[in-house]
């Protein structure tokens, strides 16, 4: 779907959307359209529920006074209310709205509203990203869909007066082609998506510059990588640690660490998971793909700050040489690890993920995503992810950035109580805690273990929030990129030179 920024003309070809704040209040381009056609706008508002409450649609066919084949009024709510995730939300709605309708245009109408906080450009912008966000589809294997089930819409057109600057503001689209990129690599099948295939994909990045370097089964048994190993012997697909480094800072600024579990594939080893709903595990390398996603958006953007992320890639597969209950595997840090549990993988995938990190590139701080516990999910649901950090300021940021771009985090505990149920009678750790409660918590303080000093460190589990089972806003359903505007954000407002 194409996106263009126009000034405003005539509104009077396909579907037009304009906005209505709370209380009936018509835009100016509402109440332009409403004389054209005569009222039409406010008869049907005064013969409806809509009240211009945010998310409230209300469409006219084929109005009299206009070529405009629909006329889609869209309600903002209350106008000092309206920010930037609404204003995503909305570009969102009003696509999914158009397509449902079968319409080929949208252009939506972005005017002055007296009391909305967000400048006209930046308004826009928004409005555009989440149109541009919400039409993302993987139909790549579908071939005999039919034609009234596909979208329609081709062009997302925003008219608003000073159309260059709005233009300038959505930067060419460049996070939702971030965004798209690590939607794609989630939606993969895990016979497409493995190991090997996903470095494969990071190299694509070499395109913007990123410098990508790919560690195989050798060097990392060279490095001591136990823990990362151990999880991937039991697969024929070869592990992969890939790390990605993007240079725009100084060049003595410390890199910004990003950290990504890439379980391509879990079966849950030995301890296999029930086959109900297994499937769905071709997206436990979700975490991998909003670091991969973050590095694509950092380095389309240029953004003039130094980061490192690094993904360990692995399927987890259960064999005659797969890890079995009870094994002990020495990490690259040279501790322990008594292996209780083979499905709690993840862990020991970031165990040697961050070390590697630290002792490599002495980051000045470290972020790691993962899909990691079913626990996370009982705790959050799918609307926010977990938040474990070792620093109270450092976590602030993150949960503000994450609260810019609509990835929500809860900020959940650690403490020593919860790091002694860790500890193993014949090893230095075992990867699980001693029972049911606090899994998320007990998984976070096994990779806190791995943080050297005071490095500041936060653990997202994203269990929850890589994947939807519904459409909604700007994220249709299918997965949903969690993370990589997050990370940029935190980025953009901490970390980057001004």
């Amino acid at each position: 779907m194409k996106v263009s920024f126009v000034e405003p003309s005539r509104l009077n070809a396909g579907n037009v959307a304009v906005m209505v704040a709370d209380g009936r209040v018509l835009s100016p381009s509402a109440q332009t359209l409403d004389k054209q056609t005569k009222g039409a706008l406010k008869r049907a508002i005064n013969a409806s529920r809509f009240t211009g409450k945010k998310g409230q649609l209300l469409s006219l066919m084929a109005p009299a006074g206009t070529k405009a084949d629909r006329i889609t009024l869209v309600g903002i709510g209350k106008a000092s209310a309206l920010d930037a995730l609404s204003a995503e939300a909305m570009g969102g709605a009003l696509l999914a709205d158009a397509n449902g309708a079968g319409q080929k245009t949208l252009t939506v109408a972005i005017d002055t509203v007296p009391g909305v906080k967000l400048e006209l450009a930046a308004l826009a912008a928004c409005v555009a990203l989440g149109g541009k966000l919400r039409s993302y589809r993987f139909d790549k294997y579908r071939t005999k869909e039919k034609r009234e089930a596909k979208p329609t819409v081709a062009t997302l057109s925003i008219a608003v007066k000073g159309a260059s600057a709005a233009q300038r503001a959505y930067n060419g689209g460049k996070a939702a082609d971030a965004v798209f990129f690590a939607r794609d690599l989630v939606s993969e099948p895990a016979n497409v998506i493995y190991p090997v295939s996903l470095a494969a994909k990071c190299k694509e990045l070499t395109a913007l510059d990123v410098k990508v370097e790919i560690l195989g089964v050798a060097a990392m048994t060279k490095l001591g990588m136990g823990a990362i190993l151990g999880v991937g012997q039991g697969s024929a697909r070869e592990s992969q640690m890939v790390i990605m480094s993007w240079n725009g800072g100084p060049k003595d600024q410390k890199p910004v660490g990003f950290i990504g579990k890439g379980v391509c594939f879990d079966t849950g080893g030995i301890s296999i998971k029930p086959a109900g709903g297994m499937e769905d595990m071709k997206w436990d390398m979700g975490g991998s793909a909003a670091v991969i996603g973050a590095m694509h958006l950092l380095a389309a953007r240029k953004a003039k700050v130094n980061v490192v992320g690094v993904v360990g890639l692995v399927e987890n597969m259960p064999s005659g040489t797969a890890q079995r209950p009870g094994d002990v595997v020495t990490t690259m840090s040279g501790q322990t690890v008594e292996v209780i549990n083979t499905d709690a993988e993840g862990r020991l995938v970031l165990a040697d993920a961050i070390w590697y990190c630290q002792k490599k590139y002495n980051p000045q701080c470290l972020v790691d995503l993962a899909t990691l516990t079913g626990a996370i999910i009982i705790s959050l649901g799918h609307e926010q992810a977990g938040l474990f950090a070792n620093d109270d300021a450092f976590a602030d940021k993150v949960a503000a950035a994450g609260k810019a771009v609509g990835d929500n985090l809860w900020r959940m505990p650690l403490g020593e109580a919860y790091d002694r149920d860790i500890n193993s009678d014949i090893a230095d750790m075992k990867n699980v805690g001693s029972g049911r409660g606090a899994g998320s918590i007990t998984a976070a303080q096994f990779i806190k273990r791995f943080v050297i000093g005071n490095t500041p460190w936060a653990h997202l589990d994203i269990a929850g929030t890589a994947w939807t089972n519904k459409d909604g806003g700007s994220t249709p359903k299918g997965a949903t990129a969690f993370g990589v505007r997050l990370l940029d954000r935190l980025v953009a407002d901490n970390y980057e030179a001004k």
